[in-house]
Parts: C-alpha cells; sequence; structure tokens
C-alpha cells in the first residue's frame, strides 16, 4: 500500500484528455507497440510449450458432471479475486466503474497465473489503469491493497492447517514438522499484526525514501481477509472437485498451500513442477500417480489456460475501449463525488 503524493495540479494534468488532434509522443507510440508484440510474443510462446493433445484428453475422460463442478469454482475464485481491486477503488475513491476495475483485475490476474506477477500483477495493472486516466500513486495504493489482501488470507490459511499439523512434510523436506508449525504460528502472528495494527494503530502513515505507506481502515482490513480466505478455499475446491472428492478436503487445502510456499523453504527434486511435486508427495498415498497429474493437468486447463485465453480477449477489448475514451474525452477516472 504505497503512495507519492501529488500536487492537484499534477492529478489534474495526469487525468486530462490529450488535446485534440495532438499526436502522442514517438517514443510513447513505439513504447506501445513494444507492449502489444510483448503481449503476443509471451502468449504464443505460453501456447507452444503444452500438450494440447494431452490436456484434451485428460478433460475428455472426466465425467461432465465434475468438469461443471470444477469450471463452477474456478469461475468463482476467478471472480472473488476480481473483487480484490474494488476494496481498493472504495479506499481511494477513484471513478473508474466497478465492472471494469473487475474486469482489469481478471486480465492482470490470469496474466499473473501463467506469465508471473510482473508481467500480469504489475505491468498489466499499470498499462491499463493508466490508460482509463489514474495516476501512478493511486494505481500504487490498489495494487498494494490487492496484494496485501491476496497474501492475507493465505496467511490465515496456511498458519491455521500448518499449525494444527493437517500435512506434514515427507522425510527428505528441508523441513521438518516441528519448524512447519512454528511457521503457522508465525503466520497467524503477522496476520493478527496487521489485522491489529489497521484497527488500532494511531499513526497511519509512514514515509520511506518519499513513499508513503497507509493502513487501511480495520474494517476493511477484516474484509480483506475475509474475501481472500474464500478465495484460497474456492481454489482448494476446484483441485477437490477434479480429484472426484475422494480425497479429505482439508488435506487439499493444506497440499496447496503447502505448494505455495514449498519453493521457497523446501527443497523440490528436479523435473517437476512445484505444484506437481507437492501433490505427488502429500497425496500419492491415497491417488494413483496417472489420476493424480491428471487432475493436476485439468485444473491447469481450467484454471490456468482457459482464463487466460479469455483475458487475452478481454485485454485488447480494453485497450480499444480506453483509446476510444481518450479520444472523445469521456470516461477519465478522477475522484468519486463526494470523496
Amino acid at each position: 500500500m504505497t503512495t507519492a503524493r501529488l500536487k492537484a495540479d499534477d492529478r489534474a494534468e495526469a487525468t486530462s484528455p490529450p488535446p485534440a488532434g495532438k499526436k502522442r509522443p514517438l517514443w510513447l507510440r513505439v513504447l506501445t507497440v513494444l507492449f502489444f508484440g510483448a503481449v503476443i510474443v509471451l502468449l504464443v510462446s505460453q501456447a507452444r510449450r503444452i500438450d494440447w493433445s494431452e490436456v484434451a484428453q485428460v478433460i475428455a475422460d472426466y465425467p461432465v458432471t465434475t468438469l461443471l463442478a470444477a469450471g463452477g469454482a474456478a469461475a468463482a475464485s476467478h471472480l472473488i479475486y476480481s473483487t480484490y481491486d474494488l476494496l481498493g477503488r472504495h479506499w481511494t475513491g477513484h471513478a473508474v466503474p466497478a465492472r471494469r476495475v473487475m474486469a482489469i483485475t481478471f486480465v492482470s490476474y490470469a496474466f499473473n497465473l501463467n506469465l508471473g506477477s510482473l508481467v500480469g500483477g504489475f505491468a498489466f495493472r499499470y498499462r491499463l489503469y493508466s490508460r482509463f486516466g489514474l495516476d501512478s500513486p493511486t494505481i500504487a495504493k490498489v495494487l498494494g491493497l490487492s496484494l496485501t489482501t491476496n497474501w492475507l488470507g493465505y496467511l490465515v490459511l496456511a498458519g491455521a492447517v500448518f499449525a494444527a499439523e493437517v500435512v506434514t512434510p515427507p522425510d527428505g523436506w528441508d523441513i521438518g514438522r516441528a519448524a512447519l508449525q512454528g511457521l503457522g504460528l508465525a503466520l497467524l502472528a503477522a496476520a493478527a499484526a496487521y489485522l491489529l495494527l489497521c484497527a488500532a494503530s494511531r499513526r497511519r502513515e509512514w514515509t520511506v525514501r518519499g513513499h508513503t505507506i497507509t493502513l487501511p481502515p480495520g474494517r476493511l482490513a477484516l474484509l480483506q481477509m475475509g474475501v481472500s480466505v474464500l478465495n484460497w478455499m474456492t481454489i482448494a475446491g476446484v483441485l477437490y472437485f477434479l480429484f472426484g472428492m475422494r480425497i479429505d478436503y482439508a488435506l487439499v487445502l493444506g497440499a496447496l498451500l503447502m505448494a505455495a510456499v514449498a519453493g521457497v523453504v523446501t527443497h523440490i527434486p528436479a523435473g517437476l513442477g512445484v505444484l506437481e511435486a507437492v501433490f505427488l508427495t502429500l497425496l500419492g498415498s491415497q491417488v494413483a500417480q496417472g489420476p493424480l497429474l491428471g487432475a493436476l493437468i485439468a485444473y491447469r486447463a481450467l484454471y490456468y489456460l482457459l482464463p487466460l485465453a479469455i483475458a487475452g480477449v478481454m485485454f485488447f477489448l480494453l485497450e480499444s475501449r480506453a483509446k476510444a475514451e481518450r479520444l472523445t474525452g469521456t470516461g477519465l477516472a478522477g475522484p468519486v463525488a463526494g470523496r
């Protein structure tokens, strides 16, 4: 939640339309072309790394009811995540319409899942929000709140799961049971500290190297925690359905949360992705390797690839809308009335 203060006249200049008939600077037009080119290259590169025949076969082998349940949970999770930036909209008071905010968040999240946080979480948000008239400090504040929201829910759920020893690290991992339990307690303490600061701290801002770190209100922090916990639990629901509901939900949730931290605190064998390695290790005794890997392939198709295809189309539609509005001088974001 980082913001630098702008003067009022700077903000007005940042959100005002370009003079009629005046072309954008050449360097900005070149940068735009390069950005679009990079997006297309990333999409093509991602598509070429996927064995589409394997994905199609795995999907074809599933009952329709299972796919509908898992697909519904995946859609619900993306919808929940798309509300994260609405919290930032409410907090900052910017006037980008709610539906557009959700569309931008969905596009950013889909690219984030497939291509990394620098591309999705940061580059796409900055690009799209700035195209709709938001200044950089406001974008940074929205982005900071969204990132905090996502990981606040993780702190609460992972802390509870690890502390309660719902899952235990297998032999050979670089973290033992006691260390994982201690990590769980530390995660819970970090979440509690954030909520307490937001609710009770008299000091609401800290300036670090010219940037202002601002605490949201306590009620907003509780809302952050609630929607994030719900989202992480819904993601686990996608996998739970794809496993045919044959594995205890708490174990599926624990494996998902473990996978999110495994790359940092454990040594994962080479040749497997972190997600696959963790699920094979933790759940391999309950599900045969073939069906387990098939479920993970289906999960990636439903939760990663299908949303990416939709997000690619939505990105270009948003860009077209932003260009049209800038040409007419309509739809530029400013403060919400009364803020």
